[in-house]
Order: structure tokens, then C-alpha cells, then sequence
């Protein structure tokens, strides 16, 4: 019984932890509170019933909880892992917006042309990062894209992150959010250092503001 308790308290804690609890709000290393006045017990013997009936629905009071907290801790991962492939936030941690997504004038020929992505400007070899966890799907040099890092995170979700002057994983390895994949860089067609960031959805290329700003709704 104190095993299981032991286990329930540390399973409350991490559930509480996954929850986004603050530690005074749901404290499962503290005891209950509980009172009330004192009872003049005669003799233990005649309190042996009561007491193993007691004992009794506290075992299935522990089973019945230890069940809910195992379904909850699936439900929160769950809901937490869904929350870690979806593309959000910055391919850099430091650097600037040099492009916007759609239509502008080519920096090479000077006409209108379409832009499929973002561009983040920076210092070379600075860091370029996932933006949600997944499989690396392509990790190579492509025509105008420069070394190119191409990740698919599931849910129909694939960002690639282009011009990069050194890669850093390769196709098949496992990402995680926030990870260093490759190194800012100048290949391909560029005017100098930066990320090129695309995010595709189901196939087409979307506007990836939305999710840079952590507004994206699945």
C-alpha cells in the first residue's frame, strides 16, 4: 500500500508537471489536510472491523485513482506530443526577417517572382533550428536550395530550411523541437547569409507566419 502511494504521488506530480500546474496549486508531496476532535477508543480489538473495512475500501479508492491517473498521464502525453510536431516559433535564435512570403522582386533578376517560404537573415554559422519534432527526410544539396535540411513531422506537417553551410543530421534521424539541424550559410541561389523556411501542409506550401507566431490552428 505505502509502494503504491509512493507511485501515485510521483505519478501526480508528473501529471501535474504536464499539466502546466504550479507546484503550490496541486502539491502531491504534501499530506492532506484533514481534523477533527479526538475519539476516546475504548479498545482496539473492537475497532478491528471498522478498521479492515476501512482498510478495505482504501485499496479500491487507491486502484480506482491509480487507473484515472494512468489514463490521464496517456491523455496529457498525447495531447503534449500532438502540440511538439506542429511547426512553431523561429528557425534561429538570433537574426532577422530579410523576406516575406509571397509576392516580391527577385533579388537576382529584378521582376516579380513568388516567394514559397521566409528568409532569416543572420551571422554564418549561427545556429538553425526545428521547429517541431520529427523525421529528417531529406538532407542534402539541392538546385537553389542550397544544402538543404527537409524534416516531416506527421499530420500532414513537412518544413525544409535551405542555404545552409553545413548540415548538421541526415535523412532518417530523429529530431527534436529546438534542435540544431544545420549552420546559417550562403549556398545555393543566395545573396548572403540566412535560412530560407518553408512549412508545407498536406503537400502545398503555406504561409509560415502564422506558425512562426505560434498562432496555428490545427
Amino acid at each position: 500500500m505505502e509502494a503504491r502511494s509512493i507511485r501515485l504521488d510521483a505519478l501526480g506530480s508528473r501529471l501535474a508537471t504536464i499539466a502546466g500546474l504550479e507546484e503550490d496549486e496541486f502539491d502531491f508531496t504534501e499530506t492532506p489536510a484533514v481534523g477533527g476532535p479526538e475519539d476516546d477508543i475504548a479498545s482496539v480489538s473492537s475497532q478491528l472491523p471498522d478498521l479492515m473495512e476501512r482498510f478495505t475500501k482504501l485499496q479500491r479508492q487507491i486502484d480506482d485513482r491509480e487507473h484515472k491517473f494512468i489514463l490521464m498521464e496517456s491523455i496529457l502525453l498525447d495531447e503534449e506530443l500532438s502540440k511538439q510536431v506542429v511547426p512553431e516559433g523561429k528557425p534561429v535564435n538570433s537574426g532577422w526577417l530579410s523576406s516575406h512570403y509571397g509576392k516580391r522582386t527577385d533579388p537576382f533578376t529584378g521582376k516579380t517572382s513568388w516567394h514559397g517560404g521566409v528568409d532569416f537573415a543572420g551571422k554564418k554559422g549561427s545556429d538553425v533550428l526545428a521547429v517541431a519534432s520529427g523525421i529528417v527526410t531529406l538532407s542534402e544539396t539541392k538546385h537553389g536550395f542550397g544544402r538543404l535540411v527537409e524534416i516531416s513531422h506527421g499530420n500532414g506537417y513537412l518544413t525544409r530550411y535551405a542555404h545552409n553551410s553545413k548540415l548538421l543530421v541526415v535523412t532518417g534521424d530523429k529530431v527534436e523541437k529546438g534542435q540544431v539541424i544545420a549552420k546559417m550559410g550562403s549556398s545555393g541561389r543566395s545573396t548572403g547569409p540566412h535560412v530560407h523556411f518553408e512549412v508545407v501542409k498536406n503537400g502545398k506550401v503555406v504561409n509560415p507566419r502564422k506558425y512562426i507566431l505560434g498562432s496555428a490552428i490545427n
